[in-house]
């Protein structure tokens, strides 16, 4: 008996729960706009919601920040007509309906970082610099 109560008492939960969601409404607000150089044909976001590709008229891969930052600009192939995000953060996938080809890109995430308030061994104005970071966690 005690499981028949709990089994009617979820259901409803459960009917009420996907009524108030049906009768529900949809909101939303534009954040930001990217002006681009020429149209998009397609565009992707990566898995962790950092970068937004766009695929231009041009055949060039914009890659901004989810901020609305031009971060880079990526050349591509004539024939790429589209562009997925690869299993992980740093692989696009580029594909060619006419070429019936899919090219798999891989991205580095350049980061400057500025050293100019750290302490340093050797001269200031050195050619080559050697960042050390460590944690002794």
């Amino acid at each position: 008996m005690k499981n028949r109560s709990a089994v009617f008492l979820l259901t409803a939960i459960l009917l009420l729960t996907l009524s108030a969601m049906a009768n529900g409404a949809v909101e939303g607000e534009v954040k930001k706009t990217l002006n681009l150089e020429s149209p998009p044909l397609d565009l992707a976001a990566s898995l962790n919601g950092q970068y937004i590709y766009v695929l231009t008229a041009q055949k060039n891969i914009l890659v901004y920040s989810v901020e609305g930052k031009l971060e880079g600009k990526i050349p591509v192939e004539s024939q790429v007509d589209s562009i997925k995000v690869g299993p992980w953060e740093d692989v696009i996938l580029l594909t060619s309906k006419k070429n019936k080809q899919v090219q798999i890109l891989l991205l580095d995430f350049i980061k400057d970082i500025d050293l100019s308030h750290s302490p340093f061994k050797g001269p200031a104005d050195a050619p080559v610099e050697i960042a050390v970071f460590s944690d002794f966690q």
